[in-house]
């Protein structure tokens, strides 16, 4: 295996964003909405961590690479995105050059896509080849855009490539109960990947893949052309990472301190937002990015008039009592109404005299009640 550079400032990383989700477990909150861009914590949306994630590393540009409603989703990306600070922006493979043309404005037309839609996170970049691996591209970091945390991803890469590691996984620790719902990892004592089990059925670890991770560029693609073309799920956890571990590759675990979270379900959603009202929080409003009506100040009010421990925009229409609740800038609370363990969504207007506990308000009003789970899983 040939040697790969010591030092990052002499390997360009390649961040590509995959970002495809129908947010179909998550009921009317889901319905006629990408998920990834699923407003959060009264600032921003999903998608939003990992941009702000990637930009605040140093990185200069993140590659979508999405297939669902694929123009409203780059559409609204290079309007909150592009252009707004210099040094960073989204690139959207075959229809970037569009964007770049459109400059602050929307391109009437976009080129004719001519590729078979992608059936998994693999098959992604399989079909994006082009844009993914460029003449310069040492190292691929592949990113979610479902998973809410604060992370600078600049230590992790540091390691990837001193270490000269085929591919460096980010991990949390959980509890125990909820490792079945994600991918479970075991490491040696010198932190060296030895197991890999997507969703197992009798966990042996507390360790689970956080969803990101980096790939050196070469040892990437050819796994992917050895995969593309058999039986295979089309899937980076499912197939490429097994196989690599399979074939012996130096695979590295990266633990992820601090809040991480995976969006899956609108009781983790629903879960995730009361978490945001206590004052241990340990992701609080403040730290979260500032996309949706970044101009208006927000934060955790623990007693105020009307407002009892809630995440509540400055300005808000209140005519009621919000207690444990966060609430989206734009939205009203009508005279007498009491919201409770909610989420009130921009825009939303409680009706006077309604009385909502544990639920999820939507823009037009429609109150998606939530079952609360007995416990944080993580």
């Amino acid at each position: 295996m040939a040697e790969r550079p010591a030092s990052p400032d002499a390997a360009p990383v390649r961040a590509v964003l995959l970002a495809g989700g129908r947010g179909e477990r998550m009921g009317r909150l889901g319905a006629g909405r990408l998920k990834p861009l699923v407003p959060y914590g009264g600032a921003c949306r999903l998608i939003d961590f990992s941009l702000a994630n990637a930009r605040d590393s140093g990185l200069d540009e993140v590659l979508l690479l999405s297939q669902y409603e694929e123009r409203l989703l780059m559409d609204d990306l290079h309007t909150v995105w592009n252009g707004v600070r210099p040094g960073f922006r989204v690139h959207f493979g075959p229809y970037d050059a569009a964007y770049r043309a459109a400059g602050h404005d929307l391109p009437d037309e976009l080129p004719e896509r001519n590729w078979p839609l992608e059936r998994g996170t693999a098959d992604a970049l399989i079909r994006k080849a082009d844009h993914v691996f460029g003449p310069r591209t040492r190292h691929v970091m592949v990113l979610h855009a479902d998973h809410v945390y604060r992370f600078d991803y600049r230590p992790l890469i540091r390691r990837h490539v001193e270490e000269r590691a085929a591919l460096t996984v980010a991990y949390q620790r959980i509890d125990p109960r909820y490792v079945h719902l994600f991918g479970m990892v075991e490491l040696d004592r010198d932190g060296r990947l030895t197991a890999f089990v997507e969703k197992p059925e009798h966990p042996t670890s507390d360790l689970v893949f956080a969803a990101f991770c980096v790939f050196d560029a070469d040892v990437l693609r050819r796994y992917l052309d050895a995969l593309d073309g058999t039986d295979w799920q089309h899937d980076i956890s499912r197939d490429v990472i097994p196989a690599m571990l399979a074939a012996g590759e130096r695979i590295l675990g990266h633990r992820v301190e601090g809040h991480w979270e995976d969006i899956g379900t609108v009781e983790r959603y629903h879960r995730a937002h009361l978490a945001m009202t206590r004052p241990d929080a340990t992701l609080p409003v403040t730290a979260l990015p500032r996309t949706l009506a970044p101009g208006v100040s927000r934060g955790l009010v623990d007693r105020a008039p009307g407002v009892h421990r809630s995440v509540v925009p400055l300005g808000l229409v209140n005519r009621g009592l919000v207690e444990e609740s966060v609430v989206f800038p734009g939205a009203r609370i009508g005279s007498g109404a009491r919201v409770r363990r909610s989420v009130v969504l921009p825009g939303a207007v409680v009706p006077d005299g309604a009385d909502i506990d544990s639920a999820v308000v939507l823009e037009d009003g429609f109150v998606q009640h939530v079952e609360p789970l007995p416990s944080a899983a993580r």
